[in-house]
């Protein structure tokens, strides 16, 4: 009990928004390995989909309990996955963003800070 109660103050002792970072970053390698699976079906590429999934999961966690504001917290993260999702579309598999899409990016960063703010 002692050991845990260590581990989380030092889980906690890492700013929210490094833990945010980190889950969508994970998150964002699971739709990578997504695309791979829809690419070439392979059961291995399932495993590693869902390695990045319980990851981020595990990353959320400490994040929620620091900042205790699902609104906030949830749309931070919502937000930092889909911008990273997109930036693997656009820079690693080549998938275009027209003009429309680059101005939601430049609003997903704006809505990034604006929540982080609060």
């Amino acid at each position: 009990m002692r050991l845990f109660k260590e581990v989380m103050k030092f889980l906690l002792s890492i700013n929210y928004l490094i833990w945010l970072v980190l889950s969508a970053l994970f998150f964002a390698a699971g739709e990578f390995f997504s695309k791979k699976f829809a690419l070439n079906p392979k059961l291995t590429i399932v495993a590693y989909i869902l390695l990045m999934y319980i990851f981020g999961t595990l990353a959320w966690l400490p994040a929620i309990l620091q900042k205790n504001q699902l609104s906030i917290v949830g749309a931070i993260w919502s937000v930092m996955s889909l911008l990273a999702t997109v930036l693997i579309g656009v820079l690693l598999f080549g998938e275009r963003l027209n003009m429309i899409g680059l101005a939601g990016i430049v609003a997903a960063f704006i809505a990034i800070i604006l929540l982080s703010l609060n």
